[in-house]
């Protein structure tokens, strides 16, 4: 069977952003050089994921679709499985799956923490139990996916020795950085980390950096790190990996919303996912 693998990631307005995703498949590729991995991006690229299947389904008996994303919102719960659905009227002699998008997972948490224990680095090691932690994520409409992000946030101080760990978000939903800062400073934090829960750059991680510098400014008794973004790192591939192999021994857990009769309700009522 041709199989190909067609990665989805969100898609930025900064084109760094979409560059670092396609050199994340090309690294992937390099690990496997015989599989054929194809990319699209769900919004702000040059190919979205119509493009992206009718390419993928070129010469493929079967095509898998793997978001590279995060946290599922309504793109991973809604808009894919639609995609899906008219992809298979145009190439009805391919099989077109999906699998999971990362999720909370233990590799993810490890990254998370790796970012942090860097950020601690620059910070020459203080003490933990007076270093915050913000874990700050995209934010969205879904309060599920809005729920991964507190998720990995409570997996971080369980794993951890740092007294405070919170999550924010850059938009859409609350609480947002400059309000959690505030209450950790008033708590008694010392040192503050601000690390976002994003895969790659992009406008938003610009964004960040901007508001660090500016409650660098803000708060001068306060020592601020910023740490870094997830980016291209093997244990992404790992969950990658993973979710790739459930989808091809067929025992994907099924999703909140997929192929369910949310979608169905939000089609009946005109509801469609909006930032």
């Amino acid at each position: 069977m041709k199989e190909t693998i067609l990665l989805v990631g969100h898609g930025s307005r900064d084109e760094e952003g979409n560059v670092e995703v396609d050199e994340f498949a090309q690294y992937w590729q390099s690990k496997h050089p015989d599989w054929r991995i194809e990319v699209c991006w769900i919004e702000h690229a040059k190919v979205l994921p119509d493009a992206g299947l009718d390419k993928a389904a070129e010469g493929s008996d079967r095509v898998i679709l793997l978001p590279l994303i995060l946290n599922a919102a309504g793109h991973v719960k809604m808009e894919l499985p639609e995609y899906l659905e008219q992809a298979r009227l145009r190439h009805p002699q391919v099989q077109f799956l999906m699998g999971r998008h990362l999720g909370v997972d233990e590799r993810i948490l490890k990254l998370v923490r790796m970012r942090i224990h860097s950020a601690m680095v620059t910070l020459d090691m203080p003490d933990p139990k007076t270093t915050s932690i913000i874990l700050l994520g995209r934010g969205s409409s879904d309060m599920s996916a809005n729920g991964e992000v507190a998720k990995m946030a409570r997996w971080v101080f369980e794993t951890t020795r740092h007294d405070q760990v919170d999550y924010a978000f850059t938009g859409i939903t609350y609480p947002r950085v400059e309000t959690v800062v505030a209450r950790q400073v008033a708590s008694g934090a010392m040192q503050i980390i601000i690390a976002p829960y994003y895969l790659f750059t992009g406008r938003l991680i610009k964004r960040i950096e901007n508001q660090v510098q500016r409650m660098t400014r803000q708060y001068p008794q306060i020592a601020f790190s910023l740490a870094g973004y997830l980016g291209i790192n093997d244990r992404v591939v790992e969950v990658l990996e993973s979710r790739l192999a459930e989808v091809r021994e067929h025992s994907v857990s099924m999703m909140e919303c997929d192929g369910c009769r949310i979608r169905e309700i939000a089609h009946e009522h005109g509801i469609d996912h909006h930032h």
